[in-house]
Parts: C-alpha cells; structure tokens; sequence
C-alpha cells in the first residue's frame, strides 16, 4: 500500500459515497417532499415542511460525513488489493456458500447496530450530546437529507466499525456491496418525515423487530428513547423502546 495509491482510492471512494447519498436521498425527497402530497402512497410523519435551511445543514453535514466515513474505508479497500481482509471475491461455491452470504450481511448488519446503539446513547450524555450529536438533532423533523447528517466527531465514532470487522469476519464482496447500500437505504428512509412501510407491516412481525421511520420519528422528538439502527432488539432489551409515531396523515 502506497499514500498516492491509498489517496486516489480515498478520493475515489468519497465521490462513490456521495454519489450513493446524492441518488437516495434525492431520490426520497422529490418522491416524499417534492410532488402533491396526494399524489404520495405513505403516511406523513412530519408536521410541517422542511425548511430550507434545515435542508441545508442536513446536505453540508452529511458531505462532510461521508468524507470522513471513505477513509477507513480507503485504508481497507487497499489492504482488500492486497490479501489483507477477511473480503473474499470470486465465484460462490457449494451450498454452504451461498448460505453464508445471508448470514454475514445479518451478523454485519447486527454489529453495526449494537455499536450503533450503544456509542449513540452514550453521545446522548449530556457531557458528550453538544459535542458529538446535537448537529443531528437540529433537524427536529428530519428529511431524507439528513441521513449521515452528524458531526465530524460523531462520524470519526461511527465511521470505523465497518472496516475493522472487515478485517476479521469473512464476507463476499457483494455483500459488502449490499451491506453499504442498504445501510444508505435504511437511513434515508428512517429519516425521511414519510412512512413509506405498509401499515400493516410497522404494527405486525415485521415492525415488531425492525426499525422503520415510525419508529426511528419517535427518537427526534424524544431524545430518550428508541435508539437502534436496524433493529429493535437492544431497545426492547434495555427499555428504551417506546414505540412508533402515528401519522400526521393517513393513506
């Protein structure tokens, strides 16, 4: 690994990431915010409209974000050219092979959000919350924007859990692949101000164990409360679920 090598894929890595958000968070914000509102197919969260600044400071934080999250990400990518990750590529073989892809996105997906969960109620401290996660929170109601919209000191905090399981767990590279653009899916989504999940689905099995923007809305109103990424397993187990917001209005 060489510095203008790890640069380039640096440099590379960030344009790719923000291109990813660019196109999600787009992408929900015109679909949610930017057509008639009936002519949207999900229940509104959010009580009145983003503000334009609001909108932003979610943009100008996540840009940043993201910056700081390729990094690490760089660093693994070239130890990856290298032989020196547990990423493997390269065809799938046996049907234990192909069992093992679902099985190390979920183990991925479950490291990351007990990390997630516990570094996220300690920066809810309030010796840690102004220094790390209050730029988060000036988004009141949320809008897809702001899905990595965090101070850089929370994104030094959050950005390195990823890379480094990388570098012990085993997990093909399009898992990775799909690890990362489900983690932008679901941020986006849960920050959104819209219920784009079924109803039926936020209060059956499904929303039982998994977090929605029903769920995730609840954390922006009240800071105490429903902390999780993914699922909802720590906040059941700690008791700090609360539950679900209703919508403003109803599809």
């Amino acid at each position: 690994m060489t510095f203008p090598a790890l640069a380039v894929t640096y440099l590379e890595l960030t344009a790719i990431i923000w291109a990813r958000y660019i196109i999600i968070a787009g992408l929900f914000y015109f679909l949610l915010w930017g057509r008639p509102e009936d002519k949207v197919g999900a229940r509104r969260l959010a009580d009145r409209r983003p503000e334009a600044k609001t909108v932003r400071h979610e943009i100008t934080m996540s840009l940043a974000s993201s910056a700081i999250y390729a990094a690490p990400g760089a660093i693994v990518f070239e130890m990856f050219r290298h032989g020196g990750t547990a990423i493997y590529a390269g065809p799938i073989n046996g049907v234990m092979g192909w069992l093992y892809l679902p099985v190390s996105v979920f183990i991925y997906l479950m490291i990351h959000d007990t990390y997630f969960y516990w570094t996220h109620r300690l920066m809810h401290h309030p010796k840690l919350f102004r220094a790390t996660h209050l730029a988060h929170h000036r988004s009141r109601q949320p809008t897809p924007w702001a899905a990595f919209s965090f101070h850089p000191w929370e994104a030094i905090i959050s950005a390195w859990i990823l890379p480094a399981a990388a570098l012990f767990i085993p997990i093909h590279v399009g898992a990775v692949l799909f690890v990362l653009v489900f983690m932008t899916y679901c941020s986006v989504a849960n920050h959104a101000g819209w219920e784009i999940v079924p109803e039926r689905w936020v209060k059956g099995l499904f929303g039982a164990h998994f977090i929605s923007a029903s769920h995730h809305n609840v954390h922006h109103t009240n800071y105490n409360a429903n902390y999780g990424l993914y699922f909802r397993f720590w906040d059941l187990l700690m008791k700090t679920d609360e539950g679900v917001a209703e919508p403003i209005r109803a599809k």
